[in-house]
């Protein structure tokens, strides 16, 4: 896709005291800079201010960043390298923000000329006949980034340019480079333009983009045209596809100057943190149920029974969130409807129709439909094949039992397992309110410590203590403390030996 603007999106609309005319960039002391020079330029300001350089991408400070940084000031055009979900368009987008906020163009020039250094003839002829009067116009950095999803029916004129039929039917000239109409690549001159997935262009489509790299013009259809473009070329390739000979022609890999590998979250806090920056979530999701989702992500990831070349992408971690606190908010809003009340089940609800409404919050158990949800997300090995739930559901567990551990190792959780010894039953499920819940559990000790070590709070609501209870239950039966067995209809039932 090109640059996009949404129909009630309005345009950026340039401050008032800019310069309006080619004299008036003179006077103002203005100096033509090349797109390289710009993001440079920009790029050291904010290292010197201190500024966040790349608002927004997580986990790459340290590895990526100082690479893609020593590219930008080299001038080098990159390509980045990594499987899928990785965050390499993000970044790629994030560079437009180092680019001036506005920069002088020639008003109606689909090449975004500047001013002091106009490419076309009829450009040339404008400001050599019109002077210091010459009417000049502002470009937002918003419009100068071009970005193309590479698809094998991609063509050379979509990228480049072709001839108008329109303009020769006019009375033109095929030597007339009014002639031509130019494709993204040329409309994003003192930009920035992006190539997603470029090992699915066709090799001899991308052959039309060696002049772009080397020579920095461009080539239509034989025209003796030398356009000298002004662009900072980047590009994302899966290394699967990037090294399978044939797929990139060598020439074209020899002229990106940098080769910058992305990567996955290193460790469990960088994962939570993408989670937390990214999903959009309908519901509360309490912190040790993000970090169950964030350790199943890490485990799908290195499982034996996925295929490694294919990744599992960070979206897989934000969907499992977004699901998650799906599952809380369909729970509260099936507890205050005509089939159940606010606190089905409860002795409380009895007769009293002042109680409050359940309130959406995750828990552990609302995890189980991610197995089934997203598993199209997961490209498994083929000998997984009808197992895809059965492993998920096995890596799930896994995490759980791990985040357990981790959040509550040496606490003492007997009270649980005393209350179960002494014949009680408790059953949860996605249908079971947080009072019923906690009826049922009544006062143990040690709860409150456990809630604590959640980071629920002094004060957790009714549907936070439940969160945290059913994840105590559930974290002994995996760790062999408690049985349990789910019924005909769904419903989880905790009690006896495991």
């Amino acid at each position: 896709m090109g640059r996009v603007t949404a129909p009630n999106q309005a345009l950026p609309v340039p401050p008032a005291d800019l310069p309006g005319t080619l004299g008036a960039l003179r006077a103002a002391g203005h100096r033509y800079q090349t797109v390289k020079q710009e993001l440079r330029h920009n790029l050291l300001a904010r290292m010197r201010s201190g500024e966040d350089r790349f608002p927004g991408i997580v986990g790459y400070d340290d590895s990526v960043l100082p690479e893609v940084e020593r590219a930008l000031l080299a001038g080098h055009d990159m390509v980045l390298l990594g499987e899928r979900g990785q965050g390499k368009t993000r970044l790629i987008r994030a560079l437009a923000a180092l680019l001036d906020e506005w920069t002088p163009v020639l008003p109606g020039s689909v090449l975004n000329e500047h001013p002091l250094h106009p490419l076309t003839p009829s450009s040339r002829a404008l400001v050599a006949e019109a002077g210091d009067d010459l009417p000049i116009g502002w470009l937002h950095r918003s419009m100068r980034y071009g970005e193309k999803l590479a698809t094998p029916d991609t063509s050379v004129g979509d990228l480049i340019g072709d001839v108008d039929p329109i303009r020769i039917a006019q009375g033109r000239t095929l030597g007339d480079p009014e002639t031509i109409h130019f494709g993204l690549v040329p409309r994003t001159n003192r930009g920035i333009f992006a190539v997603n997935e470029l090992p699915d262009l066709a090799e001899r489509i991308q052959v039309a983009l060696l002049n772009v790299l080397e020579e920095r013009d461009i080539q239509v259809r034989g025209y003796q045209l030398r356009l000298p473009l002004d662009l900072f070329l980047v590009a994302s390739a899966n290394p699967e596809d990037y090294t399978n000979r044939g797929r990139i022609i060598t020439p074209l890999k020899d002229r990106f100057g940098a080769e910058v590998r992305t990567h996955y979250p290193v460790d469990l806090e960088l994962e939570l943190a993408l989670i937390r920056q990214e999903a959009d979530l309908v519901a509360e999701v309490p912190e040790h149920v993000l970090e169950v989702l964030a350790r199943f992500a890490r485990a799908v990831r290195e499982s034996p029974s996925v295929d490694p070349r294919s990744g599992v992408s960070a979206r897989f971690a934000i969907a499992a969130a977004e699901t998650v606190a799906a599952a809380a908010l369909r729970r509260a809003g099936l507890l205050a409807g005509p089939a159940g009340s606010p606190a089905a089940g409860s002795a409380s609800a009895a007769g009293d129709a002042t109680v409050r409404p359940e309130s959406p919050v995750a828990r552990v158990g609302d995890a189980v439909s991610v197995t089934s949800t997203l598993r199209g997300k997961v490209e498994f090995e083929s000998g997984e094949e009808g197992r895809e739930i059965e492993v998920l559901a096995h890596l799930l567990r896994a995490a759980t039992a791990e985040t357990f551990r981790a959040r509550l190792a040496g606490l003492d959780l007997s009270g649980f397992t005393a209350l179960v010894a002494e014949g009680a039953m408790i059953e949860t499920g996605e249908l079971v309110s947080s009072a019923e819940l906690l009826r049922q559990v009544g006062t143990v000790p040690g709860l409150a410590k456990a809630l604590d070590r959640l980071g629920l709070g002094d004060a957790p609501t009714p549907e936070q203590a439940a969160a945290g209870v059913e994840f105590v239950l559930e974290g002994l039966h995996l760790t062999r403390r408690l049985g349990k067995d789910v019924t005909d209809s769904g419903r989880t039932v905790y009690g006896g030996r495991s």
